[in-house]
């Protein structure tokens, strides 16, 4: 569902969502996985009509990054895990990271 929110350049009611996926599936099932995802701050809604019209709070990539931010914020020890994670990195990773927040990256011994 979120795939179909996410490739919409307007908000969907439960009807055009449910005629989107074309899987067959109850209004009543996309009402209620559209709500749980609404609960879960992935959705914005407004009123259309006598319906709610959804929209992602964000596209694919900020919603990762929002779920990474999420788990982070449920560990007391964010720089353990900070740690842990860009040790994790792939070279090209962490490059890009250290990039990000304007890091000069360090000359090879030698040059």
């Amino acid at each position: 569902m979120l795939a179909v929110l996410q490739s919409s350049p307007r908000a969907l009611t439960p009807g055009e969502v449910g005629r989107r996926l074309g899987e067959g599936l109850a209004y009543t099932t996309v009402v209620t996985v559209l709500s749980r995802m609404f609960d879960k701050g992935l959705l914005t809604r407004g009123k259309r009509s006598r319906a709610y019209a959804y929209a992602p709070v964000a596209d694919g990539h900020g919603l990762t990054a929002r779920r990474m931010r999420q788990e982070l914020e449920a560990d007391s020890d964010h720089e353990a895990v900070l740690t842990r994670f860009v040790a994790d990195l792939s070279d090209r990773d962490e490059g890009l990271l250290r990039q990000l927040l304007g890091e000069v990256p360090e000359a090879p011994e030698g040059a």
